[in-house]
């Protein structure tokens, strides 16, 4: 079962930032790409950094403390330090609105 939460409006997503939204208390960055929108959680898995804020080219978002990358279509790692990959959230767009599916929660 789904759990479709309206998180933004799609004219707040520029693409080459990150926005922070917190849909039942998780912490998510929602990225908007030349591929499309994407969510991935917004901590770093290195260290205690918000990858909201981070540098974003192309479909990567660089953490802003020690240079780690994640590919925000999935949350993998694209460049060390860190080993952990980040959890990416299913998003839907509908009427200008961000939905995302936190039903995989855990």
């Amino acid at each position: 079962m789904s759990n479709w939460i309206d998180v933004a409006a799609e004219a707040d997503l520029f693409e080459g930032a990150g926005i922070a939204v917190t849909p039942l208390n998780l912490d998510i960055a929602v990225f908007k790409v030349d591929d499309g929108v994407f969510a991935i959680n917004n901590e770093c898995s290195h260290g205690n950094a918000k990858l909201c804020d981070g540098f974003v080219e192309g479909n990567f978002v660089e953490c802003p403390f020690h240079q780690a990358m994640f590919d925000v279509r999935d949350g993998s790692i694209a460049c060390g330090p860190a080993t952990e990959p980040a959890k990416a959230w299913p998003v839907k767009i509908e009427n200008g609105r961000v939905f995302l599916d936190v039903s995989a929660n855990g």
